[in-house]
């Protein structure tokens, strides 16, 4: 796994950088509009070029240099960062500026991360996805841990300026290590080759191969429903925090860690573990943890509930998330992954677009006036939620919480979906020295 941890080391500095940078463009835009919809807005601008990006993008990192890509996507990500840089220390510095970077970022993200994805399989042998999977998460959540409490303490010290100086070195750090390995390219068969010469053919080779198997559709179903619900309560979590501890950071910052720490153990778990034999258990087993743990974080009023169960959220994204990778990985050949797990962000990035865009209006313009001390659900929530700034928001949060349980006890009935791993083979059944399970 040398070559692997090599590029996730530097891939992690980086995700440390990008994480304290969100962080402060969050209390930036909260400070400055005070609503939940600006803050939404910057998962929407993100997701929409994802959209609009991810098939182009998959039959790139299919005929591509999957190495070049990652390091253009970290390159593009810090001359973005130097932008912003510029226009904050000229004073020209504007939410809409935000907004565009966020979608510029998000099209090349999209090529890096397509391109870090489709490496794993010609990197690590299968036994090992698991392990890669749920250390993607641990540089994820680690980021949580660390990146908030520098973010608070620089912002108030060093400022956004720092704070993007900051990102702008990690950004480097990331394109050097990717530049001193080598990354295995996956051998192109020769149906493969007639293939590329037909882009059309490419752009939708990633859906019909979907499609083909019914188990790995309902697998995407399934996911796109959860990570909608998720994105709904993730759009309004913030701010709910905000408007409710009286725009306190550092509660705010707490609860980053609080969800950073869950996230490792999480991710450590796996790691030492390997998981579910059975990895479908380990998807559907995490979306009901997530969705129970959600509910009664979106219930607390307090930081004593927010934080532990901020923690019990977050230590289940791990499980499910390194779950559900194993398994595309193990049942899509390494040489269409990049075409194929494009059609997958397409669909993933359509759903979680839509909840960012509809969220934030949702709490500013319905939940929010209606849990207002005189409003019409006050009589009837009011006790469970309380009343005032927070409280609608706290409701939006709770249903879409419910809403992830729900989708993960519906996973176990559908036979399709629960014996997927034995329903598809793995891509490799058929090579020489393996059996088909």
């Amino acid at each position: 796994m040398r070559t692997f941890i090599i590029v996730w080391l530097g891939q992690t500095v980086s995700i440390i950088g990008s994480s304290m940078t969100a962080f402060a463009f969050s209390l930036w835009a909260w400070e400055l509009t005070g609503q939940a919809t600006s803050l939404a807005l910057f998962g929407f601008f993100i997701q929409i070029p994802q959209v609009l990006i991810a098939p182009i993008a998959g039959v790139v990192v299919d005929r591509s240099d999957r190495k070049l890509l990652m390091m253009l996507g970290d390159t593009v990500s810090g001359l973005l960062t130097i932008i912003v840089l510029l226009l904050c220390l000229t004073h020209h510095l504007q939410l809409w500026h935000l907004y565009v970077v966020a979608f510029i970022k998000g099209t090349f993200e999209q090529f890096q991360q397509l391109a870090f994805s489709a490496s794993i399989s010609m990197m690590l042998p299968k036994q090992h996805y698991s392990r890669a999977s749920s250390m993607g998460f641990l540089a994820n959540y680690g980021s949580r841990i660390i990146a908030p409490v520098l973010a608070g303490a620089f912002y108030a010290s060093i400022g956004l300026v720092g704070i993007l100086m900051i990102d702008i070195t990690t950004f480097a750090i990331a394109v050097t290590t990717v530049l001193r390995v080598s990354i295995p390219r996956p051998t192109i068969t020769e149906a493969g080759i007639q293939n590329y010469r037909n882009l059309r053919q490419d752009l939708g080779f990633g859906l019909s191969y979907i499609v083909a198997r019914p188990s790995l559709l309902a697998m995407l179903v399934l996911t796109s429903l959860f990570w909608f619900a998720h994105d709904i309560g993730d759009s309004v979590y913030s701010p709910m925090i905000l408007a409710r501890t009286g725009n306190d950071a550092r509660v705010l910052g707490s609860l980053a860690s609080a969800a950073g720490i869950g996230g490792v153990v999480g991710a450590l778990l796996i790691s030492s573990w390997g998981g579910f034999k059975r990895r479908i258990n380990g998807l559907l087993l995490g979306m009901v943890g997530a969705g129970l743990s959600k509910t009664v974080f979106g219930l607390g009023h307090t930081p004593l509930i927010w934080i532990p169960a901020q923690f019990c959220s977050s230590f289940n994204f791990p499980i499910l998330g390194s779950s559900n990778d194993a398994i595309w990985l193990s049942k899509v050949k390494p040489e269409v992954q990049g075409r194929v797990f494009a059609t997958r962000s397409v669909i993933l990035s359509v759903t979680s677009a839509v909840a960012y865009l509809i969220a934030g209006p949702l709490a500013d313009y319905i939940f929010e006036p209606a849990m207002m001390p005189i409003a019409n659900f006050a009589p009837l929530l009011g006790k469970i939620f309380g009343t005032g700034k927070g409280a609608g928001m706290a409701l939006l949060y709770v249903i879409s919480s419910l809403c992830l349980l729900v989708v993960g006890l519906c996973g176990y009935t559908l036979s399709v979906l629960r014996d997927v791993e034995i329903i598809v083979p793995d891509h490799d059944a058929d090579a020489p020295g393996t059996s088909r399970k």
